[in-house]
């Protein structure tokens, strides 16, 4: 007699049929508006992406590890020691995240990444005086004006570009460092996450989070990108906080806490939605003053160095908007756009995640405060609420899956709540899989 699936399970699998029917029809109706008029400027709608069936160096690599998470990921998790289970995920993400990137090949998977016209090591020469360079930024934002920005350093505040200055300064210059510091750096987030999690939540659900975010589909994407750097200094912005407003950590994490959160407003504009989600662990952690108080102070030092050099961060936000409205964001349509940002997640944060986030909503309907599966839901429901801020202000309209990472990545944890954990993980391994090989990414 064939068993049916529980009734919890069915609506799972709804879930997911139901966010992956959301980006085939976002792929439909995408490609009948780009062939008819031309206005997403994208070639595989709703991603920046090509067809290109391939493989590379990286595909065995990739095979193995997902294999090894899928077959020992959840009982490895469940009894290692907490700090080896850190280290092991990030290696394991590490070694997912370069696996794919060398799917492509060394030089368009890692070490060209970050060369290409749009991106930040093209303007490494501009910075050789920093202060001057800071004070004549906002000159150069908008398409037409002297010597114009490229793309992403147009985008985005200073400190974005300054990263790869100073990794140029010490020796570490050219994309293959680059690449190599977004990976190796940004595959820290899932860490700094587990501790957020524990931390709020409790340490079981972060044990069971912990191999799906090893096993992100958004790490297609995080290598070789810069906003996978992002990612990282916001993340541990957050567990810091966490750390702090809770009394688990040293005293000097509320001022470390805010010193990451200064820098992540001046690593990229739309991080400024993080405020969501620092409200979530504020709302969770307990009432300590003091440690707040540190964070605000940690977190006014960045801003005011750079306004003391010269870069004023609004000036440059609305001219920012200006030039936005310039190029292909002003013409590609948002009817179309608000919801197809949010198809583009489907592959960012995996099958799994859409099933995960039916339970993290029944979680916060249930409203039991003092469980932990309600924490950690107030938590994930805050990054999806961020998510959706950016989608309706009309600022992200394609290439969300590279832009919206430092967010999705935070709603990976919702997949602790599943049952199963091996089927899903599979599923999360071979839709990343698949992208990778059948999709020439890239922006």
């Amino acid at each position: 007699m064939t068993r049916l699936p529980s009734r919890d399970l069915r609506r799972d699998l709804y879930a997911a049929t139901a966010a992956a029917l959301l980006f085939a029809t976002a792929a439909l109706v995408g490609t009948a508006i780009e062939r008819r008029d031309g206005t997403l400027f994208v070639n595989w709608p709703p991603l920046l992406a090509d067809w290109g069936p391939h493989t590379g160096p990286g595909t065995a690599a990739a095979i193995v590890v997902a294999v090894a998470v899928v077959a020992y990921g959840p009982p490895l998790a469940a009894r290692l020691p907490w700090r080896g289970l850190l280290l092991t995920v990030w290696g394991a993400g590490m070694a997912w995240t370069f696996s794919l990137a060398l799917v492509d090949g060394w030089q368009r998977g890692i070490a060209r990444r970050l060369t290409t016209r749009y991106e930040y090591l093209q303007v490494i020469d501009r910075f050789h005086d920093i202060p001057a360079t800071l004070r004549d930024f906002t000159d150069h934002i908008l398409i037409g004006s002297p010597d114009q920005w490229p793309a992403h350093i147009a985008g985005h505040p200073p400190a974005a570009t300054l990263t790869f200055v100073y990794l140029d300064r010490i020796g570490l210059g050219g994309g293959a460092w680059a690449g190599v510091w977004c990976i190796v750096v940004g595959a820290t987030a899932a860490l700094a996450i587990l501790v957020t999690v524990r931390t709020l939540a409790d340490e079981k659900l972060a044990r069971r989070a912990a191999p799906f975010l090893v096993l992100a589909p958004g790490a297609v994407w995080l290598g070789t990108s810069a906003d996978g750097w992002f990612a990282a200094v916001a993340a541990w912005a957050v567990a810091l906080l966490a750390l702090a407003v809770t009394g688990h950590g040293p005293r000097w994490t509320g001022l470390a806490s805010g010193l990451l959160f200064g820098l992540t407003v001046y690593l990229s504009y739309g991080l400024t939605l993080y405020v969501v989600i620092a409200a979530a662990v504020l709302f969770l952690g307990s009432e300590r003053l003091r440690p707040l108080l540190f964070a605000v102070a940690g977190f006014l030092v960045v801003p005011i160095v750079f306004t003391a050099l010269g870069f004023y961060w609004w000036e440059a936000y609305d001219l920012l908007v200006t030039r936005y409205n310039q190029g292909a964001g002003g013409t590609r349509p948002q009817s179309y756009w608000v919801w197809a940002n949010l198809a583009c997640q489907v592959l960012v944060v995996g099958l799994a995640t859409a099933a995960g986030l039916r339970r993290t909503g029944v979680a916060l309907l249930m409203r039991r405060e003092s469980t932990a599966g309600f924490r950690l839901a107030v938590l994930v429901g805050a990054a999806l609420l961020a998510l959706l801020v950016a989608d309706l202000s009309g600022m992200s309209k394609a290439e969300t899956e590279r832009i919206w990472l430092p967010f999705a990545l935070w709603l990976l944890p919702s997949c602790a709540f599943l049952t199963g954990p091996r089927g899903w993980l599979a599923v999360q391994a071979v839709l990343a899989l698949l992208v990778n090989h059948l999709l020439w990414t890239g922006w």
